[in-house]
């Protein structure tokens, strides 16, 4: 259950978006970079399971931004579809950098295309830094249910696996309040660039979900109607699951390597089921004058190692071209 928080309450900074991503830890995930040609102009982590290599969070260095959530379903193999969701941002952020089409005219062909209809529920947010950025989702049926957020100063918005306008979850109430407080504790203090993103990772490692009781079976789904409680999930399962789960994907990688892998719509061994928990943190910074911080902290890596703090972290700095 992914939390993205967009703000533009600091005077500094133009935008600021934070971001969990929350997953089966078993699933194979790259680091951030920027992406190899013909796509070298965007940076992001990709989604290895799916033979799309898709993201669900990028810039690019003409200043286009995409961020995606899913949709919480009743169980986890629900939220799959026959087609990869990264393939929607990725179509926002790969087109070639000379085209700068307008966020509206690609919400527009998104939500009239097939192919959205055939991946998971999401929403998707998109646009330029330092413009109005657009909320749309799959389930949106015409231009009227488009959100615009970072539209003026002093916002704090939060989006999660629900609605946009759905104002029920605690994580999103919760991590706008924080986002908030961070930002102006930062402003009083003054301080630099790197507390910043400290203060913003420590919103993003605020864990308030229920612990069950230790005889309770510790799958995502026994906690799935529990995680739009918590901005961070802790690790999910118990460690004779994440032992199994784990010498299970490792076989199945290599025979996944020995065949070739299959092609049903890109999706190779099974990640639906196994350890889960907040598996990357991500903090983009943009000033008014179009410098570009991109902050990413990896927590486990695909084998359910947890990744000392530090050792995973990788951040890039550049000024959008004009």
């Amino acid at each position: 259950m992914c939390i993205a928080l967009i703000s533009t309450a600091h005077p500094a900074y133009s935008l600021i978006v934070i971001n969990n991503r929350d997953e089966f830890l078993h699933r194979p995930t790259s680091d951030p970079d920027w992406w190899p040609e013909p796509s070298s102009h965007v940076l992001g982590s990709r989604d290895l399971a799916r033979s799309t290599h898709g993201t669900w969070m990028g810039v690019t260095k003409q200043g286009k931004l995409a961020v995606l959530t899913n949709y919480r379903e009743d169980k986890a193999y629900q939220a799959i579809g026959q087609y990869s969701r990264g393939l929607i941002v990725n179509s926002w952020l790969t087109s070639p950098p000379g085209d700068r089409g307008s966020t509206h005219s690609f919400v527009q062909s998104m939500v009239a295309s097939e192919e959205a209809k055939q991946v998971g529920g999401f929403s998707l947010v998109c646009g330029y830094i330092n413009e109005p950025l657009a909320i749309v989702s799959n389930r949106s049926s015409d231009m009227d249910q488009i959100t615009w957020v970072a539209a003026e100063k002093d916002q704090n918005r939060g989006l999660s696996n629900t609605t946009v306008d759905d104002r029920t979850w605690p994580k999103i109430l919760d991590g706008e309040k924080l986002m908030e407080s961070a930002i102006e504790a930062h402003v009083q203090a003054q301080e630099g660039e790197d507390t910043l993103i400290q203060r913003l990772l420590q919103v993003l490692c605020t864990d308030t979900l229920p612990r069950l009781p230790e005889e309770e079976n510790h799958d995502i789904d026994t906690y799935i109607k529990h995680l739009r409680k918590s901005i961070f999930v802790p690790i999910i399962g118990t460690k004779e699951d994440i032992n199994r789960k784990v010498e299970e994907t490792a076989a199945a990688r290599v025979e996944d390597e020995a065949n070739q892998a299959p092609t049903n719509g890109g999706v190779g061994p099974d990640y639906t089921s196994g350890p889960y928990g907040t598996q990357k943190q991500t903090v983009l910074l943009a000033t008014h004058d179009g410098r570009v911080r991109y902050f990413e902290r990896t927590l486990y890596d695909s084998d359910v190692n947890a990744v000392p703090i530090g050792k995973g972290d990788r951040s890039f700095e550049f000024n959008i071209e004009q």
